[in-house]
């Protein structure tokens, strides 16, 4: 039995749940990563954590509410890898660099942001409202850059922000299919050059 002065009974009933849900979402995490959200059942999340079905319900009553949670969790994991101190152009490289050392991240990405384009999913939402943000995000950056005369006033910002993300997820998909030939980061690098490269 735990008495008052163990570490059960000082982390309480509250974070015994809160580990619990964070294990659930690290299994649908794993199980998204591998199937989809589609074929990633219910079933599937409960047996890799070792638990029911109704069991799981408790904690996520639906399958949508799970998937937004396995996103947000892994927005959290891939933010937490980032440097708020470095330059635009750095912060994309550390970026890339730090999700292909995370299990899961860029294939759950790239999984569930290819499935978001068919009609009624549940993560449809999130990724519209990601790349809008994303490219905003970009341009003012870009923008700033601009104004400094680190980047050429001939650079349409909206455009290069648009095609970034579109490089960036694109060469995530190539790795993840050939991850001994495609150099994520080279070639992100490379592009960053030519951007800032003044004529």
């Amino acid at each position: 039995m735990a008495t008052s002065s163990s570490p059960a009974a000082r982390r309480g009933p509250g974070a015994k749940s809160a580990e619990r849900r964070r294990s659930i979402v690290d299994a649908a995490h794993a199980v998204f990563a591998e199937r989809g959200y589609n074929a990633g059942s219910f079933q599937a999340v409960a047996d890799r954590v070792g638990m029911s079905q109704t069991g799981l319900l408790h904690y996520f009553p639906t399958k949508s509410d799970l998937l937004l949670a396995v996103l947000q969790r892994r927005d959290e994991v891939s933010n937490a890898a980032t440097d708020p101190s470095a330059g635009f152009a750095e912060s994309v490289l550390l970026t890339a660099q730090a999700n292909e050392r995370i299990p899961g991240v860029i294939q759950l990405y790239a999984v569930l942001c290819g499935e978001s384009t068919t009609a009624d999913h549940p993560a449809r939402a999130y990724f519209t409202t990601r790349f809008e943000r994303l490219r905003a995000g970009t341009a003012d950056e870009l923008r700033a850059l601009q104004r400094e005369g680190v980047l050429s006033r001939h650079v349409d910002v909206t455009i290069a922000a648009a095609s970034l993300a579109a490089l960036w997820d694109g060469l995530q998909l190539q790795w993840l299919l050939a991850p001994e030939e495609v150099d994520v980061v080279a070639c992100l690098r490379d592009y960053l050059d030519a951007l800032f490269a003044r004529p």
